[in-house]
């Protein structure tokens, strides 16, 4: 293990978030409450580009996966532009769809059953979204990653499939994060550039682990995050809704808005779920019986449901 790579990335984050801070005062670049917002005060829009940031840095040490780090840059120039002010959405899926298609030639993912290519490129460009818009209150996109890229680690020491360098780069990112996010009044939120390029860079991570195994069951490692996103999806198509405009109607928002549940706890909630899945997943797995990881997702999905149940009589009461 290299300290003085570890050292110098975290002094480069720290420095990197004061002066980010400093611009983002300067220039306005701020969260403003509304009604679809879970914070009461303005607070600075863009703290996740050190996800990013931190990305290059293991870039100038390695110079390794070029096309990987190609989809990185150019996903947090078109999401911070969208932080600034809105861009296209036309502009912003056809960037979202080529760094997708970095992301596939980087780890050879082309090389799979054509059916399988498409299907997987459709989901990916979507998770992209999926994973902004579960981007809604303090400490839910640090914790989570946390879990999935604290998992992608513990394999990576199993199966070897990705650098241990990237996977502590990623993780100390979101600790240095982590620390002016999680908290109460947060001193910084993620914005599209913290959400997006994170997203992209957990997905990098389960295809290069599933290209590597040819086990598809590694995709329920973003299982608790996939749930809320898919089911509040069909909700509101249900409900004739606009799916591409902000709102407040996944479960996280409703327990952290409507019923007060400390943002802090339904963030940790959400992290700690998606943990005990991923030790099951590992454990099944490793002992060749996948077929019992069927039972912790139907107990998460049923303990889901019952959640969005009794929280929207809640609400509605």
């Amino acid at each position: 293990m290299n300290w003085t790579y570890y050292i110098s990335l975290v002094i480069f984050l720290v420095v990197a978030a004061q002066v980010y801070f400093t611009i983002a005062v300067k220039f306005r670049i701020l969260d403003k409450p509304n009604q679809r917002s879970s914070h009461t005060l303005p607070t600075i829009r863009g703290g996740g580009i050190l996800f990013p940031l931190s990305i290059l840095f293991f870039f100038c040490w390695k110079l390794q996966l070029c096309y990987f780090i190609a989809g990185v840059v150019m996903l947090a120039g078109i999401s911070f532009w969208d932080d600034i002010r809105s861009s296209s959405a036309i502009v912003r899926v056809v960037m979202h769809m080529l760094a997708i298609g970095l992301l596939f030639y980087e780890v050879t993912f082309f090389d799979w059953p054509e059916w399988i290519v498409i299907l997987a490129f459709v989901v990916c460009v979507g998770s992209l979204s999926a994973f902004n818009f579960m981007d809604g209150i303090n400490g839910i996109t640090g914790m989570y990653a946390l879990t999935t890229v604290g998992t992608f680690l513990y394999l990576s020491g199993e199966i070897s499939f990705m650098d241990e360098y990237l996977l502590v780069t990623v993780i100390l990112s979101v600790l240095v994060f982590l620390f002016y996010n999680f908290r109460i009044k947060a001193r910084c939120f993620a914005g599209d550039i913290g959400s997006v390029s994170l997203a992209f860079i957990q997905i990098f991570m389960l295809m290069r682990l599933i290209d590597l195994t040819q086990n598809l069951w590694w995709v329920l490692l973003f299982f608790v995050f996939g749930i809320d996103a898919v089911v509040t999806i069909l909700i509101r198509i249900a409900k004739r809704q606009n799916i591409f405009k902000p709102h407040r109607s996944h479960l996280y928002q409703y327990l952290a808005n409507e019923m007060k549940v400390n943002q802090l706890i339904v963030s940790s909630g959400y992290a700690l779920v998606q943990l005990l899945l991923n030790i099951f997943l590992v454990y099944f797995i490793q002992t060749s019986q996948p077929i019992w990881i069927l039972i912790p997702v139907a107990l998460i999905t049923v303990g889901y449901t019952w959640a969005r149940v009794y929280v929207s009589h809640a609400v509605k009461s």
